[in-house]
């Protein structure tokens, strides 16, 4: 940080809906890429960069899916889990809650265990912030894969797996699939999150609740669609995960202006704001912030209410969730 910095740059901040594999800094993605040979198609980092435009959701995964190849060996996710602690300590993030995705690196040899611990291994070498980590259930490994790996979560918590997620192409796989999985990773003791309403509607994120027992909803972007669903999640205040430049991107909204997150602040639902995938969308905490209040009608005052609800939507906790406010709004950044 400069003298020069914007607030947005400078303002503490919490970040809940990350994906470790999507956060990968180019340059570090570009190192991975030369050291298993490169890649025809992108000869050079300017094309990696054009390679991060996606035509829709579908399009997406499928870029989500090449860019794992270059993930072969351990010592590649202590790599990206130290770049990425790095980019967070200078965002002034001071507490992550970060998914990561073992299941599709099964297929290559890895073992689930040992992947999390080079990863906890990056994440030690930074010492500005703190990451806990969220096992993410990617939907396209299929059911089966997510039961026979769930044996291996419990053993994990040890070394900071706190929750479990599920991502991945939620236009072909309901939450409902997912059920006996999220009740056997609850009586572990685990928390739970699931992507929902961001590539299916509004019936995606009742059963990411009815079916999977959710306490948080990552995105939930297409509440707006159904009256009866926002005044439940408001009532109940289960936090929603938003990813508004995310959505843009992979065409979940047609445009910033389009997004309806200030309309599920405003009709009272507890709103956070997150980058999803960062290192593939371009995008950051300081321009969410940016373009909350500059393009979409929050308030100042509003942009620090969101981070403050990233606050209470951890999985800290409750002293843990007072000393973490009471960093963020006696940080000298924080009103100015």
């Amino acid at each position: 940080m400069t003298s020069t910095s914007t607030w947005y740059e400078r303002v503490p901040k919490v970040e809940l809906h990350l994906h470790l594999e999507g956060a990968i800094p180019q340059e570090a993605l570009w190192q991975l890429i030369q050291k298993y040979g490169g890649d025809p198609a992108v000869p050079n980092v300017e094309a990696l960069r054009q390679k991060f435009q996606y035509r829709d959701f579908p399009h997406f995964i499928e870029t989500w899916v090449w860019k794992n190849q270059f993930l072969r060996e351990y010592d590649d996710f202590t790599f990206i889990a130290e770049a990425v602690a790095q980019n967070l300590a200078r965002q002034n993030v001071k507490y992550t809650e970060m998914f990561y995705s073992p299941l599709p690196f099964l297929q290559q040899g890895l073992e689930t265990r040992k992947l999390t611990e080079a990863i906890c291994t990056g994440l030690s070498r930074v010492t500005q912030g703190d990451v806990a980590l969220i096992m993410d259930f990617s939907r396209d490994s299929g059911v089966a894969d997510a039961e026979n790996n769930l044996g291996t979560v419990k053993e994990l918590k040890t070394l900071g797996v706190i929750g479990v997620g599920l991502g991945g192409s939620e236009q072909k796989y309901p939450p409902e699939l997912y059920t006996k999985i999220y009740e056997k990773a609850r009586l572990m003791g685990f928390h739970a999150t699931a992507h929902a309403g961001e590539a299916a509607g509004p019936e995606s994120i009742w059963g990411a609740v009815r079916s999977l027992k959710v306490e948080r909803i990552g995105h939930g972007t297409r509440a707006i669609e159904d009256e009866s669903l926002m005044r439940y999640l408001a009532e109940k205040q289960i936090p929603l995960e938003c990813c508004p430049l995310s959505n843009v991107c992979t065409g979940v909204v047609k445009s910033i202006e389009a997004h309806p997150v200030k309309k599920l602040f405003d009709a009272g639902l507890l709103v956070t704001v997150n980058t999803d995938d960062p290192a593939m969308f371009g995008n950051s905490l300081e321009q969410e912030y940016q373009m909350l209040e500059e393009r979409l009608g929050f308030s100042r005052e509003e942009v620090r209410k969101v981070i403050l609800n990233g606050v209470k939507a951890t999985w800290l906790s409750d002293e843990r969730k007072k000393k973490l406010q009471e960093t963020l709004v006696n940080d000298e950044n924080w009103l100015k």
